[in-house]
């Protein structure tokens, strides 16, 4: 099989629809708790999602193959359950003797306290490989659990009607929906603070989730134009959630971006730094139990920060953009923008006062993912961030 590259997916439009659609069957047959296999260098093999695992599918995974399944987890979930990394991003631990149950709760975070668990025998312990590593990060675009009960396929009988996808498509996905979002509506949308404003719609090719422009004003394409990247947060930006800072984020850039006269919000479909909606309710579970937000992430099985900007990019180089003024206060945002070929030419600070329920949030983004924030004089000791610079010229 040809290995697939950025360029090789920009120029052969076909085979990108192809890989697209592979993965998103994937990621659905994944929600319903369906099979998939995944197929490397190190073998084939079936997997489900953890979070919809049954009896049923259980067993029909367990007809199909020759060995026992095991449970494959992220090291970050490993290491709450006491389980020392092993050179790979995933670990394999054995189920044989333990009921689904069980099984599940291995995998959701929200059940450590009432189940404390050690792991089983280190000598048990497997590390991952490239199929299931990703098979796990299928179950991350699904925004399900990051986690699967998997077992090696040795094309036993009954696996012809069972979707494969190599190893690499599910890296290769994001890469492809990325280049291939599209303009596919705009309209005038008067906003408070920025009556003079359009919304542009983005979609890619697969029918995948939408991103939106947000254009204030007339933004001179010629020079630097000021931006802002927002990843949706229900939460905050709707709901009006004390325990971040979004939705003060969100529209106060628009009335910035409003006063100075032009400018564009990128509003990105990444909720929860991209682990989804429902896993960062899980988060916010974690974190009434005193875990910071990071912290919650990675008992869960993710990364502190699973989004990615490549779309942020793309959509900039659409409307025309190159040279930038980021509107942000984390330092990622700018790399990751540069990363992709845009200039951000200077950082425009973007802060907010904080509350008594998003201000350890705030101070745990200054002090552990080094956001530029001054956090209140009342936060812990020992959350005390890093104070805001002055805009910054790059």
């Amino acid at each position: 099989m040809q290995e697939l590259t950025t360029t090789h997916l920009v120029e052969h439009p076909e085979e990108r629809r192809a890989l697209t659609q592979r993965v998103q069957q994937a990621i659905y047959a994944l929600r319903r708790g369906e099979l998939v296999r995944v197929v490397s260098d190190d073998g084939a093999f079936l997997c489900l999602a953890s979070e919809q695992l049954d009896v049923s599918n259980l067993e029909r995974l367990r007809q199909l193959v020759d060995d026992d399944p095991f449970l494959a987890i992220t090291v970050n979930r490993g290491a709450v359950l006491h389980m020392a990394p092993m050179g790979s991003p995933s670990l394999c631990l054995p189920i044989q003797d333990m009921k689904i149950r069980a099984i599940r709760d291995l995998a959701d975070p929200t059940k450590d306290l009432q189940n404390p668990f050690r792991g089983p025998p280190p000598h048990l312990i497997t590390p991952g490989n490239a199929a299931i590593d990703s098979c796990i990060k299928l179950c991350k675009l699904a925004q399900l659990l990051p986690a699967v009960v998997a077992a090696q396929s040795n094309d036993e009988p009954g696996q012809d009607s069972i979707l494969t996808l190599h190893a690499s498509d599910a890296d290769l996905f994001e890469i492809a929906a990325a280049v291939s979002l599209r303009q596919v509506s705009r309209s005038r949308v008067p906003l408070h603070g920025a009556e003079n404003t359009q919304v542009i719609a983005f979609r890619p090719e697969d029918g995948g989730v939408e991103h939106l422009a947000i254009v204030i004003g007339e933004p001179d394409v010629h020079g630097p134009v000021l931006i802002r990247l927002h990843s949706e947060c229900f939460t905050g930006d709707l709901l009006g959630s004390m325990k971040c800072d979004c939705g003060e984020q969100l529209r106060g850039a628009i009335e910035q971006i409003g006063r100075l006269g032009s400018g564009i919000l990128l509003y990105l479909s990444q909720e929860g730094r991209g682990i989804g909606l429902m896993n960062k309710m899980r988060a916010y579970y974690l974190q009434d139990e005193g875990f910071d937000t990071i912290e919650a992430n990675e008992r869960i099985g993710f990364d502190p920060d699973e989004r990615v900007f490549l779309p942020a990019a793309e959509m900039l180089r659409q409307l025309g953009v190159d040279r930038v003024h980021l509107m942000t206060n984390n330092p990622d945002k700018v790399a990751s923008l540069v990363e992709q070929g845009i200039n951000v030419e200077k950082r425009v600070a973007h802060e907010f006062p904080s509350n008594a329920h998003n201000e350890m949030y705030l101070a745990t983004k200054a002090r552990r993912s080094g956001h530029y924030l001054t956090v209140n004089n009342s936060a812990p000791a020992e959350h005390v961030g890093i104070a805001n610079p002055p805009d910054e010229e790059l």
